[in-house]
């Protein structure tokens, strides 16, 4: 064998090193490794106390039904499904949420959700730094875009948790970085647009950030023969996905309104025009101030530094298609009457993310002119401004996420179920959905697990009670079910006609077993 037989010769000779990944650029490889190691850190940090922060909401286990129903053949949804939202994401977690289940089958469900979860997170980290990258931004300030979304006390916070709009998020990601492909090939261009429709099909208000796509393909095809086709590809990719979410309707005699049935466009008329709104973000007292006030709490920086990005990106060429979704995204927020999710900014943080990295890139290289003495000096200022108040504010908040156990009633309450109440078959069990698959998965019959939500509100499981309350056995009384007690009168009935058998954390807000008292007028 000569020398040049050699296989580390050969590596060389193709552009790398002895030991690395063939066919991989070495500086391709450098971005695969820094891109890697802080999605693991990220990642870590990220499932570290995933089970036990923050408190599981009813939205979670909501989804997480619906998934299970996805699972095993009963369905888009543990009750009728009214179209309130696209089923793409849950049937997603369907894919997912089995092997924790399977792993951990004493674990509370939603806590089991979560870990399913993380691929999710962790391939929406990684495409953060791709769109960094294919920004035209330098390695530290993709690592910078990382690290923002990865760290922010309030992404630690919401991207643990079971939300459609993370999935949706992530979908229209890959559509921001498969049109920003440098290859410019007319089947990215197309990918791009199916991947948007996936995204819309797991959380329809994902839809307001497609401009921030039709910018960066037109800004990746200017002066370019291919921009028609380019977008054509990418009409055509959206329709050809997104067609099937209507089809299905139609093939169901759902798609229109009618007597006696769900309808999509039924559906769409509540939340477009019937829902009720959320109030002002600049009214501390309406429901939109208090959820902006919670969002701050968790963390102002990434919020107000990624407003203040968005304002400088849209006059910077590079930085304006995430610019653009960062302005859309604001302005539908303090829209006025508008109804303001709770897991909406989902869909913002990882955009300021990639702005605020952005911009700051986009700062350092305006100072490049400037006196080295000078320039340093204000680098220095930026520097100890992070140190001094981003690290301290950050670790506050982080930390609580990696040691406060807020799930330990919901725990207690589902073991139990499990374990404690005799005669789960026959019994007649009302939840919130936190608790209805716990209760579904320990032996409880499923139709006589009840949301509490459908007592007042589903005609066909009040049809199911003969009796009306006096037929339920016991309730689960949690934050959630007693947060409007008004607005459900059957619920309100049996709070008041029940007894405590059980009660599982603080006195402010515990979850309590009560058995209800049928001899009570």
């Amino acid at each position: 064998m000569t020398v040049l037989d050699r296989p580390e010769v050969a590596v060389e000779r193709a552009g790398g090193t002895a030991g690395a990944l063939p066919g991989v650029p070495k500086k391709n490889r450098t971005d695969l490794y820094l891109a890697g190691g802080l999605t693991a850190l990220c990642l870590v940090l990220l499932a570290w106390n995933i089970t036990g922060f923050p408190m599981a909401s009813d939205d979670e286990g909501t989804y997480l039904a619906q998934a299970w129903a996805v699972a095993h053949g009963k369905g888009l949804a543990h009750y009728t499904y009214w179209y309130d939202h696209p089923p793409l994401a849950w049937i997603q977690l369907a894919g997912l949420s089995w092997l924790p289940a399977l792993v951990f089958p004493t674990l509370l469900s939603v806590a089991g959700g979560r870990l399913a979860m993380l691929p999710v997170e962790a391939v929406t980290l990684l495409l953060v730094y791709v769109i960094c990258k294919r920004l035209g931004m330098r390695r530290w300030a993709a690592a910078l875009g990382l690290l923002t979304f990865g760290l922010s006390p309030l992404a630690l916070t919401m991207n643990r948790q079971i939300y459609l709009d993370s999935f949706a998020v992530m979908w229209m990601l890959a559509a921001l970085t498969l049109a920003l492909s440098p290859r410019r090939h007319l089947w990215h261009y197309a990918a791009a647009g199916g991947a948007a429709a996936i995204a819309v099909l797991s959380k329809e208000t994902m839809v307001i950030t497609l401009p921030a796509v039709l910018v960066a393909m037109w800004q990746k095809a200017a002066r370019s023969t291919t921009r028609p086709w380019a977008f054509g590809a990418f009409a055509s990719g959206l329709a050809l996905v997104g067609i099937f979410y209507p089809l299905y309707a139609l093939l169901r005699g759902e798609l229109f309104p009618g007597d006696g049935h769900v309808s999509l466009i039924g559906a769409w008329q509540f939340q477009l025009m019937s829902r009720s709104g959320s109030g002002s973000v600049f009214d501390e007292a309406s429901g939109s101030g208090a959820l902006i006030d919670s969002w701050l709490y968790y963390d102002s920086v990434i919020l107000f530094g990624g407003l203040a990005a968005t304002a400088v990106a849209l006059f910077v060429r590079k930085l304006r298609a995430p610019g653009v979704a960062g302005l859309v995204l604001a302005l539908v927020a303090i829209r006025p009457g508008g109804y303001l999710p709770a897991m909406y900014v989902v869909q913002v943080l990882p955009f300021f993310a990639i702005l605020i990295a952005g911009v700051t890139e986009f700062g350092v290289d305006k100072l490049r002119p400037a006196r080295v003495w000078w320039r340093w000096t204000i680098l220095g200022v930026a520097v100890v401004t992070a140190l001094g108040f981003v690290v301290p504010h950050w670790y506050v908040g982080d930390r609580r996420a990696l040691v406060a156990n807020d799930n330990a009633p919901y725990q207690e309450a589902a073991d139990y179920l499990r374990t404690r109440l005799p005669d789960r078959a026959g019994t007649t069990l009302v939840v919130d959905d936190v608790l209805w698959l716990d209760a579904v998965r320990a032996g409880y019959t499923r139709d006589n697990v009840i949301w509490f939500y459908k007592l007042d509100l589903d005609t066909a499981v009040a049809a199911r009670l003969a009796n009306g309350w006096r037929d339920v056995d016991y309730i689960v009384s949690t934050p959630a079910l007693r947060q409007d007690p008004n607005s459900l009168p059957t619920v309100a009935k049996l709070l008041t006609n029940s007894t405590v058998v059980a009660s599982f954390g603080p006195g402010s807000g515990p979850v309590e077993i009560r058995r209800v008292d049928k001899e009570n007028p």
